[in-house]
């Protein structure tokens, strides 16, 4: 063996070890199944993302998606409904279908697919009108997935909840599965815009080197981190900046009492300033801004819910808060939930619990 071939193949070896010390919970041997399935050549694959699609969902499944068509397989997207504008610059010829807009297609597309990754969420409801042919699937269903208490609706599942995003994973398990050397350019800028919006641009869920580690492989490929950054954070319209303006001055109240805040926006609301999918993205992020705030919590009224998305800092359990009282969950620092409430009953229910957990909330380390 050549020198160089030699240096290759400790850097997998090493690669490899220090990948399976971040991955407690799935078994090698789910990896191994999963290689020999994604290893069968010229299979037509497709992968399916949460409803109202996020970086990580979008990032991860363009990422994974690019690697899978690298190696020969015909791949599709499909996700459930539309994503916002500033995560549609990704240069991929791989087919994004909205199923909300093409169900037909989407439905031919599923009945033709021979594998089914689903990618950055952890139940099938998340899936929305999709669920029933998400559950109905006939062919291999994969999860891939960082979220907690993830529920047993695929054949292979790796969910690993100490990763920042679902990309980072994703990265982590092409490694394992032997197919980095099909990471190119597109699936770099990718997997690093999931690693990136989930994270906050590295402000939150980060609780291991290993995220910077695989960050910094992505940049070894070429990426241009501040195009990707302004491409996400600098691409909003003027009236996303005016209805955020609007947000933090007429629609927050702050209760330093119970170190929180809430921000609440009607349908009337949105419509005012031309809201369009994503433009109330991190919008929840700027109370936590506050001094001496460690918990947020947007409320946005829909046609027949209220959408409700949590942030907190330090050991305060966003997630079970969201669990426990509005039909949701997530991770420990970003959360989400909806409930059938009125939007004004939906506020003044968090404002009521919030003398419950008082004494959390002030001893709330950050």
């Amino acid at each position: 063996m050549s020198k160089d071939a030699f240096a290759r193949v400790s850097d997998f070896l090493s690669l490899s070890i220090q990948i399976f010390m971040v991955l407690k919970n799935t078994e090698n041997e789910i990896f191994t199944a999963l290689e020999t399935l994604i290893k069968v050549p010229k299979q037509k694959v497709t992968l399916v993302t949460h409803e109202n699609p996020d970086g990580d969902a979008i990032g991860s499944a363009i990422g994974f998606g690019e690697v899978l068509k690298n190696y020969g397989h015909e791949v599709k997207i499909i996700v459930p409904n539309s994503y916002p504008e500033f995560l549609k610059w990704f240069s991929t010829d791989i087919e994004i279908l909205v199923y909300d807009r093409k169900k037909n297609r989407g439905k031919a597309i599923l009945q033709e697919t021979q594998i089914l990754f689903c990618l950055d969420f952890n139940e099938v409801k998340r899936t929305a009108r999709m669920e029933k042919k998400v559950l109905e699937f006939s062919g291999v269903k994969v999860l891939i997935d960082h979220h907690p208490y993830p529920t047993d609706f695929c054949d292979l599942m790796i969910s690993e909840t100490e990763y920042s995003s679902t990309a980072e994973l994703v990265f982590d398990v092409i490694q394992l599965i032997n197919l980095g050397e099909y990471i190119n350019h597109d699936a770099a800028e990718a997997l690093f815009t999931g690693i990136m919006t989930d994270t906050g641009s590295f402000a939150h869920n980060i609780s291991r080197p290993n995220t910077f580690q695989v960050v910094a492989k992505l940049m070894d490929l070429g990426i241009d981190t501040e195009k990707i950054h302004a491409a996400v954070y600098h691409n909003f319209s003027a009236h996303r900046m005016k209805l955020l303006g609007h947000c933090l001055g007429e629609k927050m109240e702050v209760f330093p009492e119970y170190r929180s805040a809430v921000m609440w926006l009607s349908q009337k609301e949105l419509e005012k300033f031309e809201y369009q999918p994503g433009d109330t993205e991190g919008f929840v992020n700027y109370p936590l801004s506050i001094n001496n705030i460690v918990f947020s919590a947007l409320f946005i009224e829909k046609k027949d819910h209220v959408k409700v998305s949590f942030r907190s800092k330090g050991n305060f359990a966003c997630n079970e808060f969201a669990r426990d009282h509005f039909s949701g969950g997530g991770h420990k620092n970003a959360a989400g939930g909806e409930t059938n409430l009125s939007l004004e009953a939906a506020v003044e229910k968090f404002t009521q619990l919030l003398g419950d957990y008082k004494h959390l909330l002030l001893e709330t380390t950050i």
